[in-house]
Formats: structure tokens, C-alpha cells, sequence
């Protein structure tokens, strides 16, 4: 049987050619004639938590400047940064020369007193009491033997006169020893130069006025330091709080007592527990923020003064509740919105009813059912065919961790 020729086979060949394009041709407006693929989420249930994160740094109810009241040289400091202080103990000690003379001359004086001159002033007492017991004998003898008509009136009047005179130095010996007496005039004189002296003497040391921690220290052995200048700051014993300056936009749903949990900057591993203590009266117009007080109950070992940390308030929750991510909502206006719900296939516009307000997630009240899919950003307009990209529905916690900063509602 004979082969076919060239020219029977060529018009076939040329036909599969033909198909071919066609073919390619037709994939080609098929695939771009598909609906674009857009991002997009799956309605479901969530716990929802409503907070405000905001960072700030450790405070202590008040810091004590530490001054000495005289002027002097310092001879021995016996604490540093960092050590904690009681109350009434010693911080350093001031050259205390001429202070320690004065002090040792007036006890001296108060010794001299209780030792020696008491001593002395009660035994003249006595002695002059002995010569005025002496002196009234001689008078009554005197007396009765003028009386007899046998003594002169001279030695009578002598008598007499030796009487006055004994009383005299008894009266005078009386007052000498009720100035030296326990309690006397000149004790007390004494005592308040004594108690002037310890006064000024002590003031060569200088000592903590309240309990708490050594934040600075301004001085060395042998430097001198003058009346009212700062020797010592310290952070007085009291309630750990945390200072945050948080956006004036975030504190609609902040109250006293609400929880937070809070993580240092030094310490991103560990977290501890705080509470809203104070909210100020007002905000702060040049920087937009308001004062907000956290007290810490029970503060870590590690925490210190002025850390950096970032606290997450939590203001309201809702348990199994319908949500929608934030990005996915339009035209926000109070509780209502509107969303692109993803309906045979095409975006169809959808008013919702909004509920409790977080971070990235919102309630939906109504207007959405579970399993419906929903539209993120702006791309899509209502009507056009789309085709999903499901997205895991987002976490407050990452996009709280990822910010570190004061995340209020996203404004829309």
C-alpha cells in the first residue's frame, strides 16, 4: 500500500496547530477573567478582651533629699547606692572636734555640779544649821541668866545678835543649796547646755530621716559639705506603682481597680500583677495624655526604680461572643459599621451592630451569623466577584506584644 504523501498529511498538522492556540487562548481569558483573590476572615466565637496597653516606668511614693545642717568635712560614709536605710540610722559621719569639747565641757559641768558643788552646798547647810541650834541655846542661857539678875543686858544683846547672824548664814546656805539641789535652777541651767551641745554635736552625723533605698549618693571622705546641700536621695519604703502616660483616646473605659499585667523591659520573660490606683483629674494638653497610677501588690525582687514597663489594663471581657476583626469593618459610626460579607461569591455590603471594642477584635451584636466569611481592608467594592483568602483570625496579645506602645481602638 502506498505512503502517504507530504502534502495529505500537512492540512492535519496544521489543524492541531490551530487547536492548540485556541486552546491557550481560551486558558488565557479563563484565567484572567477569574475574580481576584482578596484577604478575608471565617465569623466565629471568641473570648473578647477589651484593654489598654501603654508603657511607663517605676515610681516610688516619694523620693528624700538627705542635707546636713551644719557646715563640715566628711570623715566616714558607711553606705553606697542601692543599700536600703532605717530610719535614724547613720548615713555619715562629719569632724566633730569642736563639737565633741563642747559637749565634753558642759557634761563636765553638770558632773561638777552633782559631784562637788551639791556636795559641798548641803554640808554648809548643815553647818549653819548646827550653828544657829547652837546660837539659840547660848540665847535661852543668856536670856535666863538676865532674867536672875545676873548678867549684863550687853551679853543679853550679844546673844541675840549671834542668833541673827547664824540665821542669816543659814537662810544664805539654804538658797546656795536650793540653786545646786536635784531639779535647781542651776541644774536646769546646765542640762539645757548640755542637751545645746549633744544637739550640736550630733549634727555631725548625719542620719536617714525615713526607711527606704539609696538612689544617689553626692559624696566622698574629705569633701565639705555646706548647710542644705544634697548628700543622699532616697526612695522612701512604700507601695511600689507604675507611672504610665496613657493616650487621652484610650481612657474612655478606664476605672479605679482594674487589673493589668505588667512586663519590664529587662525582664520580657517575667510579668507580675498590678491594679489602677489613680487616675488624674486632667489631661496633660502638651503631651495629649493622661496620668495613670498602677499599684503594684507584691513587687518582684528584681523590680527597681525608674524600670521601663509596659502595663495591659484590662477594662472589659466578653466569654464566647461573636467577632469580627477590626480591619474588616467600614464606616464606623458609634456601635454601627458596615462590613463585605462574601456572598455567591461577590462582596455584598452588610450594616452590623457593634458591641465591646478591642484591640483587634470587635463584638458583633448583629447583623453577622457564624461561618460567614468577611472582606479585610478597603480593596473590594460592593458587587464586585471576589475570591477568599481565609486569614487566622487575629490575637489581641501579638498585636499588643508587636506594638509596645499605647494601642487605642484604630480609628476608622
Amino acid at each position: 500500500m502506498p505512503a502517504p504523501s507530504k502534502t495529505s498529511r500537512f492540512p492535519w498538522q496544521r489543524l492541531l496547530w490551530v487547536l492548540l492556540a485556541l486552546a491557550i487562548a481560551a486558558a488565557v481569558l479563563w484565567w484572567r477573567s477569574r475574580p481576584p483573590v482578596v484577604p478575608g476572615y471565617k465569623i466565629e466565637t471568641r473570648n473578647l478582651v477589651q484593654n489598654v496597653v501603654a508603657t511607663g516606668y517605676v515610681i516610688t511614693p516619694s523620693r528624700v533629699q538627705v542635707a546636713s545642717e551644719i557646715t563640715g568635712t566628711v570623715v566616714k560614709r558607711l553606705v553606697d547606692r542601692g543599700a536600703h536605710v532605717k530610719a535614724g540610722q547613720v548615713l555619715l559621719e562629719l569632724r566633730a572636734d569642736q563639737t565633741s569639747a563642747q559637749l565634753d565641757q558642759a557634761r563636765a559641768a553638770l558632773r561638777q555640779l552633782v559631784e562637788q558643788s551639791r556636795p559641798q552646798a548641803a554640808a554648809a547647810l548643815a553647818q549653819a544649821k548646827v550653828q544657829v541650834e547652837q546660837a539659840e541655846r547660848d540665847l535661852k542661857r543668856a536670856q535666863g541668866v538676865f532674867d536672875a539678875g545676873g548678867g549684863s543686858a550687853q551679853q543679853l544683846e550679844q546673844a541675840q545678835t549671834a542668833l541673827r547672824n547664824a540665821r542669816q548664814q543659814r537662810d544664805s546656805a539654804q538658797a546656795a543649796y536650793n540653786a545646786v539641789a536635784p531639779g535647781g535652777a542651776q541644774q536646769r541651767v546646765l542640762e539645757a547646755a548640755l542637751n545645746a551641745a549633744s544637739a550640736v554635736n550630733a549634727r555631725n552625723v548625719v542620719r536617714a530621716g525615713v526607711s527606704g533605698v539609696v538612689l544617689a549618693r553626692n559624696v566622698e571622705v574629705g569633701d565639705t559639705v555646706t548647710p542644705g546641700q544634697t548628700l543622699f536621695t532616697l526612695a522612701m519604703d512604700g507601695a511600689t506603682e507604675i507611672l504610665l502616660p496613657v493616650n487621652e483616646q484610650s481612657i474612655g473605659n478606664l476605672q479605679i481597680g482594674q487589673q493589668a499585667q505588667c512586663v519590664a523591659d529587662a525582664y520580657p520573660d517575667r510579668s507580675f500583677a498590678a491594679q489602677v490606683s489613680f487616675l488624674a483629674p486632667q489631661v496633660d494638653r502638651t503631651t495629649g495624655t493622661l496620668e495613670v497610677r498602677l499599684r503594684v501588690p507584691s513587687p518582684p525582687a528584681w523590680l527597681k526604680q525608674d524600670m521601663t514597663v509596659s502595663a495591659d489594663i484590662v477594662t472589659a471581657q466578653r466569654r464566647n461572643t461573636l467577632v469580627v476583626p477590626n480591619d474588616a469593618l467600614r464606616s464606623v459610626n458609634g456601635d454601627q459599621a458596615t462590613v463585605l460579607v462574601l456572598r455567591g461569591g461577590r462582596a455584598q455590603a452588610q450594616q452590623v451592630k457593634l458591641g465591646l471594642q478591642g484591640l483587634t477584635l470587635t463584638q458583633v451584636v448583629s447583623g453577622l451569623s457564624s461561618g460567614e466569611s468577611v472582606l479585610a481592608g478597603n480593596s473590594v467594592a460592593p458587587g464586585e466577584r471576589v475570591r477568599l483568602k481565609t486569614l487566622p483570625l487575629p490575637s489581641a496579645a501579638a498585636s499588643a506584644a508587636a506594638s509596645g506602645n499605647d494601642l487605642p481602638m484604630p480609628g476608622r
